[in-house]
């Protein structure tokens, strides 16, 4: 019995574990779609650009705070982002 309550609690473990680390590998993941993207592509408007600027230093503030709100703030600024700069990219073709 022991070892199958045992075995349970790694499991729980395992499953629970890469959901927080997760969170920070998409901020972090997003983070770096944004500057590769502002390489590869020319954002057409300087508003746009100073607006994915922003967000980036918005997103890297809120990532190094090192908390769960930082977190879910760092993917929600980039996700928001990486969004207006896909949308900018579909009105050039």
């Amino acid at each position: 019995m022991k070892r199958s309550a045992l075995a349970g609690l790694f499991i729980a473990a395992a499953l629970l574990a890469p959901s927080a680390f997760a969170e920070t590998d998409l901020c972090t993941v997003n983070l770096q779609k944004i500057k590769e993207a502002q390489v590869s592509t020319e954002v057409q408007s300087e508003g746009l650009k100073t607006n994915i600027e922003d967000a980036v230093k918005k997103a890297e503030a809120a990532k190094a705070k090192g908390t769960e709100e930082g977190k879910k703030d760092c993917i929600s600024l980039t996700t928001q982002a990486l969004q207006d700069i896909n949308n900018n990219t579909k009105g050039d073709q």
